[in-house]
């Protein structure tokens, strides 16, 4: 039997799939754990294994086409089966639902599951982004027993592969979906309870309470798509005129008008619309024909001014170029777009000396077992100055702001797609070169797209450095969760008054990002002179 193959949700952020490349076509033969499609998510490009044995019937897109999370991909079954019933059945069942819900819901009645020996087991939410999971693999059956922490499937979330222990003890009764389906969290992923226990009464009473959930918004709604589709039609193009078979002229209401108006005689218009029908862009267009004349007239008469200015003829072709957009760049767009116009951005631009830390960089790469640079050393002194200033690693969480007690920074690394940001985690402990090749791992991972999500996870502090392409000074999104981004300049010989004379000296621009909900003024200016105090004397770094 046929069975449609849904697009599955491959990371935490994910709305759409794009079919990078299809290693099967219809007609095919495809087997169960068989490479199927390469997906392109808004993280990387993934591949996609059929879940599925029998021949491909029907593929829902063509290659570089995107297709919505739980869309379909593709439909697989026995060969000349008639998938094409099975799309038409989808899409009629869903109609006579709508018009049953008011029905169903006059009707239903609240069912007693006080007496059933079972418990309903919920998708848990495994990352703080996660909207649903995919059974990855299944460890028990229906019909097994099952004690609390024992291992009970393998569910990929949007961030990685994880372990569900069962928190309950007994009988597995009802699994929710198969292997390779998505659950919702909170949705039911399975039932254990007594063997034997009326475990479809529970259900019907989840489906009853969902169904009934949603049956309000969906009645609200109504009127108001009704309304909105009712409205284009009072817009529309009035009525052609009439044919000119009794004499009588050609042309949009419109377009006489707009001929009225501008005092041009209509009948000496050419019409380009239907059975030369005049029409706007006719009127538009339309040059007398005395103008005419006398600009040939003109023309045949050129001065002795234009003869001089008369400018050779420019060869030339209008394009353009249009890409299509990947799923990481319309990610980073939704989130930095969210950012941006939610948290009220402030900005503190700091100049700091950089010539001690010059100097102290060099001596620490004589015996460092890995070059120290100075992204490294500005990690290292953010790092130092969340320690003493911990209002600035925070988060601003709604109805209360949290401070975290932890140092996790964010470095922000430039990828071919656009920019993912590895974290370094507890920053604070760790030493120089321990940052310094952390750092160099974790960005040739995130270039390669190797990076796991316990990798760019968690940050409570970002900082982007544009300094190694020569930009001395610019602001940078706030990267949520973070209340703080600070964007580092590069490092540049300019004239400062040192000892009351003119010198020399290496300066850096600083610029520090806040949402003012959680930080402000003064707290943010103090950090940044615990930051320039660290870098102008970095022996203080070491201690």
């Amino acid at each position: 039997m046929a069975e449609i193959v849904r697009m599955p949700k491959m990371s935490d952020t994910m709305e759409e799939g794009v079919i990078a490349v299809w290693h099967k076509k219809v007609g095919d033969k495809v087997e169960s754990g068989e490479l199927m499609a390469e997906i392109e998510t808004d993280k990387a490009t993934m591949d996609y294994e059929s879940y599925n044995e029998g021949t491909v019937l029907y593929l829902g897109a063509e290659e570089g086409e995107a297709v919505q999370i739980n869309g379909i991909l593709a439909i697989v079954g026995e060969k000349g089966e008639d998938y094409k019933a099975l799309l038409n059945e989808k899409s009629s069942s869903s109609a006579e639902n709508k018009e049953e819900k008011p029905v169903e819901k006059k009707k239903s009645e609240a069912i007693d599951t006080s007496n059933i020996k079972a418990e309903v087991v919920r998708m848990p939410k495994m990352s703080d982004t996660m909207e649903e999971g995919v059974i990855s693999a299944w460890h028990k059956k229906v019909g097994d027993t099952v004690e609390s922490g024992e291992l009970m499937a393998e569910i990929e979330t949007d961030k990685a592969t994880m372990e569900y222990e069962s928190y309950n003890d007994g009988t597995v009764l009802y699994l929710g979906a198969k292997e390779g389906e998505a659950v919702a969290v909170n949705g039911v992923l399975a039932i254990v309870g007594e063997k034997g226990a009326d475990f479809e009464s529970l259900l019907k009473a989840e489906n009853q309470e969902e169904a009934e959930a949603k049956a309000e918004p969906a009645e609200s709604a109504e009127p108001a798509q009704k309304e909105a589709v009712a409205e284009p039609k009072k817009e529309e193009a009035p009525a052609p005129a009439a044919t000119n078979n009794n004499g009588r002229l050609k042309a949009s209401p419109l377009a006489k008008r707009m001929a009225e108006e501008k005092g041009i005689n209509i009948s000496e218009v050419k019409g380009s619309g239907d059975g030369g029908r005049i029409i706007k862009r006719d009127v538009e267009e339309f040059v007398p024909a005395k103008a005419t004349e006398q600009a040939k007239e003109t023309s045949s008469k050129p001065t002795a001014a234009a003869q001089v200015i008369e400018l050779p003829k420019t060869v030339g072709e209008e394009s353009f170029e249009e890409l299509r957009v990947s799923q990481m760049r319309k990610t980073i767009a939704k989130r930095l777009a969210e950012s941006k116009f939610t948290a009220p951005h402030f900005y503190l631009t700091m100049e700091i000396n950089m010539d001690k830390a010059i100097e102290a960089r060099g001596s620490m790469n004589e015996i460092s077992p890995v070059k120290i640079s100075y992204n490294d050393m500005v990690i290292k002194a953010a790092a130092a100055a969340l320690r003493k200033h911990p209002e600035v690693n925070s988060s601003w969480m709604g109805d209360k702001i949290r401070i975290n007690h932890h140092i996790h920074i964010g470095v922000a690394v430039a990828v071919d797609e656009g920019l993912l940001v590895p974290v370094v985690r507890f920053a604070d402990n760790k030493q120089l070169s321990h940052i310094a090749a952390e750092v160099r791992q974790l960005g040739a991972k995130a270039k390669n797209k190797e990076l796991q999500p316990s990798e760019w996870e968690g940050n409570t502090f970002t900082i982007s450095n544009l300094g190694m392409f020569g930009i001395e000074e610019f602001t940078a999104i706030i990267n949520p969760p973070d209340a703080c981004i600070l964007a580092v300049g590069a490092i540049k010989e300019t004239a400062i008054v040192k000892d009351g004379a003119l010198a020399v000296g290496s300066i850096m621009k600083v610029t520090m990002s806040c949402d003012h909900r959680v930080v402000d003024g003064a707290v943010g200016s103090a950090f940044l002179q615990t930051f320039k105090s660290l870098l102008e004397d970095p022996v203080r770094l070491l201690v």
